[in-house]
């Protein structure tokens, strides 16, 4: 069985997912650009996985939207993604909070008629391997 380990940028969260993922998702919906202050959310689904919390479950806190199933869990302290379960036996992994790597590529975009108008064909903007000078 496949182990996944995770956690928060303070380190105070940290947890493991057994079992596999079947989806990945790179979602362009405006809920997803403000939680993540970004372009799209990456986000790994399973319907058959196992989360369990190795430390810090205390500081982990949920929001739903009102009126919507978006939801969103993330850490007190540092306000990192973290898993959650926003639909009754499917579980949600934010792919940027794992430790270990994944394999899997996305799946699929998704809500692309959301998607940030500077989201376009980023290809000819230069790349730098850490913060230009």
């Amino acid at each position: 069985m496949t182990v996944h380990s995770g956690s928060c940028l303070c380190g105070t969260v940290k947890f493991e997912v057994q079992g596999s993922f079947d989806s990945f998702y790179l979602c362009h919906c405006q809920h997803c650009q403000k939680d993540t202050g970004s372009a799209h959310a990456a986000n790994l689904f399973s319907q058959s996985a196992e989360l369990t919390w190795l430390s810090g479950e205390g500081a982990v806190t949920s929001f739903t939207l009102s009126g919507t199933r978006h939801n969103r869990s993330f850490c007190k302290l540092c306000g990192s993604a973290l898993p959650s379960s926003p639909l009754k036996g499917v579980l949600v992994v934010p792919a940027g909070c794992l430790d270990t790597g994944i394999s899997m590529v996305p799946t699929a975009h998704i809500f692309t008629a959301s998607k940030a108008p500077w989201d376009g064909d980023l290809g000819d903007v230069p790349r730098f391997e850490g913060l230009p000078e």
